[in-house]
């Protein structure tokens, strides 16, 4: 039985990873043809999101039917021999079930528009205030009314997303149903990992107008979700100890998580929470470009690894996903200290207590593209609001700078195999542009360099594995009120690790007034450089992970 807290999860975005075939889309054969390379990154589990059959309005977040695997990225027989494969090197799959909605084109909706009446009940429908006026001022996420009118029935339906992404009405069990019917399909598959699409949002509360805000608060860790997940896990994955399960958590509480990835069992393996990587926004607002701010981010990771820790419960550590922008390019340097930035902050997270997760192309320090023409995005959200953007008064100028920072579609590019035309990643035209330093950041260069970023990444997730301190250990912050550095202490019966980083381009010292007699240098981004009697002297972006046995 593999331990997901020695283990190491590699994320895919299909769609930009490999493309077999030549069409510009990556697909499940070209994530079959790239198995041996994360199998020398040493990752034990791969994780792709969603490659059943959509109509791609929210890149496959928008499911049209939950069995069928989307043509674009190949059949069942190749899953299925994917599945074969990357077992053969000790690899397992992880499937990303989006159970708060699905498409308006998936059956269930679609019979739902047709009147039926046990299908409408799928959904979630109220009339409105007054006519030509939503039940309640609730804000989608990608902007607008959350409300969407259908003449038919003079009713509203619910969609926290996309207007073709309506919100499943879980608190009917009927729909409960379907959905383990779906989680036990792909157990049947061999599927060994689940991660859940905003999973806490699946309960509601009451359907009130939020004064306060955007109506998150009524809908986000509702009263019935632990009831849900624990009947979840009961009936479906919970019967098999070999599956580990990720819940990703929109705008939750720790206290919540606490029991969403308690050691009982009971409902997830692990929680993804994102309150760390909110620290570049202005309060909730993403649209915005503010320097980000690294107290609050300290402040944020300890208070979640202690907490977890402190209440038996376990994290998931990660800085990228397909949602989120490159973290070389938001807390690191794109130029003069590229490599040394990505090494400490893949350190960071890496040597915390919780599962790491690497996103496709992190491991070889992939950067954001920098796009300066709304013809070079795809994603429904950035489009949305490039447009919201200019109706509140701002450039099209200003948009772009917007985009450029916090766009999704800056992590979705394609991914970088080599220095050729398109990166390597199709003979063909891609769907997305790809980022132009692929000349110089790309896996084939990467894997040639022994001082590489992707061989730093190789030994970050060997070391999990080797030294139980980073699987198991404790953690103690250190550092705290210092400017520039992040720095921790972890602690495992005779095992101690020091893991120092400093998270700016700019020299800096920190007395620690530690004991640091006895160390030794497990990893770092610099050749030579050790304390002397407690005190670091830490160059641009340094970082060192220092063991001793007591």
């Amino acid at each position: 039985m593999t331990d997901f807290r020695k283990s190491t999860v590699y994320q895919i975005y299909p769609k930009s990873f490999y493309d077999s075939n030549g069409d510009g889309l990556g697909d499940l054969r070209g994530i079959m043809e790239k198995l041996d390379y994360i199998k020398e990154l040493g990752a034990d589990y791969i994780w792709m999101t969603p490659f059943f059959l959509s109509p791609q309005k929210d890149n496959g977040y928008d499911v049209e039917d939950y069995y069928r695997i989307d043509p674009r990225y190949g059949t069942m027989e190749d899953f299925e021999e994917l599945s074969a494969e990357a077992e053969k090197r000790g690899i397992r799959l992880m499937l990303d079930m989006v159970f708060n909605h699905t498409s308006d084109r998936h059956e269930w909706f679609r019979k739902a528009l047709e009147g039926d009446e046990k299908y409408r009940n799928f959904y979630i429908w109220k009339k409105g205030k007054e006519p030509g006026v939503p039940p309640t001022n609730w804000e989608s996420k990608f902007g607008g009314s959350a409300w969407q009118y259908v003449e038919k029935f003079d009713e509203y339906y619910l969609h926290l997303f996309d207007v073709s992404q309506p919100d499943l009405n879980w608190d009917n069990p009927q729909v409960r149903e379907e959905i383990r019917k779906v989680v036990r399909f792909w157990m049947g598959k061999g599927v060994k990992g689940f991660r859940f699409d905003v999973i806490n949002l699946i309960s509601k509360g009451d359907f009130l107008d939020d004064h306060e805000g955007d109506g998150r608060r009524f809908y986000t860790d509702g009263p019935h979700i632990h009831q849900y997940l624990q009947e979840l896990n009961r009936e479906t994955f919970g019967k098999d100890a070999e599956i580990i399960t990720v819940g990703e958590m929109s705008s939750t509480s720790m206290e919540n998580c606490y029991q969403y990835a308690s050691e009982d069992g009971k409902e997830l393996s692990m929680v993804f929470s994102f309150h760390h990587l909110k620290v570049d926004f202005m309060g909730n607002e993403k649209w915005v470009l503010v320097p980000y701010d690294f107290r609050k981010l300290k402040e944020i990771l300890f208070s979640w690894q202690k907490g977890m820790a402190e209440h038996r419960a376990w994290n998931a550590v990660f800085w990228c996903n397909h949602d989120q922008p490159r973290v070389v390019s938001r807390f690191g340097s794109e130029g003069k200290y590229w490599k040394e930035s990505a090494k400490m902050l893949g350190t960071a997270i890496h040597c915390l207590r919780g599962t790491p997760y690497i996103y496709q192309g992190e491991e070889l320090g992939m950067t954001n593209p920098g796009f300066t023409d709304i013809s070079q995005y795809r994603d429904v959200e950035s489009l949305n609001h490039f447009r919201i953007l200019q109706e509140k008064g701002l450039t099209e100028q200003d948009a772009y700078r917007i985009l450029q920072v916090h766009s999704r579609d800056n992590s979705r590019t394609p991914m970088q195999w080599t220095g050729q035309a398109n990166g390597g990643f199709t003979e063909g035209e891609p769907w997305m542009e790809v980022t132009k330093n692929c000349s110089y950041i790309n896996a084939e260069a990467e894997l040639a360099d022994g001082d590489s970023v992707f061989r730093h990444y190789q030994k970050l997730v060997r070391l999990r594995k080797e030294y139980d301190v980073i699987s198991m250990g404790d953690v103690k912050p250190l550092a705290e009120e210092h400017p520039q550095v992040f720095a921790y202490e972890r602690t495992w019966k005779d095992e101690e690790l020091l893991v120092v980083n400093n998270f700016y381009g700019r020299e800096t010292v920190w007395s620690s007034g530690l004991d640091t007699a006895g160390f030794e240098k497990l990893l770092g981004n610099y050749e030579d450089g050790c304390p002397e009697n407690g005190t670091f002297r830490l160059r641009p972006f340094e970082t060192m992970v220092l063991f001793r046995r007591k």
